[in-house]
């Protein structure tokens, strides 16, 4: 009969709150923030990555296994090339709305209040 109770992730005593504080941690660095952002626009490899994000192609290769196997990202290989792109659209909103949580800190009325065209920019 339990089977049948839904059991709500959003409760304050449900067992997904410990998961949610390791992606929070998974987040908690400007790079791997940086990378999600990047990959809004598709699927990469490290090199293109690397450039946009300005690390060298091994500290960015670091950043996406970690990523990676947190579920975050996930990889298709063509060759010897490897592309990146997000699991699902979760991780880019997570890092969206930490954004948007952020200009808020900054006083007066955040870009995003402004409309759709602010966002969009």
């Amino acid at each position: 009969m339990d089977a049948d109770k839904r059991i709500c992730g959003r409760d304050p005593d449900s067992q997904y709150v410990e998961l949610a504080v390791e992606v929070f941690g998974m987040l908690a660095d400007a790079t791997r923030v940086r990378l999600i952002l990047a990959l809004r626009d598709g699927e990469q490899s490290v090199n293109t990555l690397s450039a946009t994000v300005d690390k060298s192609p091994a500290a960015v290769s670091q950043h996406l296994a970690k990523l990676r196997l947190a579920r975050f990202v996930t990889t298709r290989q063509e060759g010897t090339r490897v592309f990146y792109r997000l699991a699902n659209e979760h991780a880019s909103q997570l890092v969206s709305d930490a954004i948007f949580q952020a200009e808020h800190s900054l006083g007066g009325t955040p870009r995003h209040h402004h409309g759709d065209e602010a966002v969009a920019q």
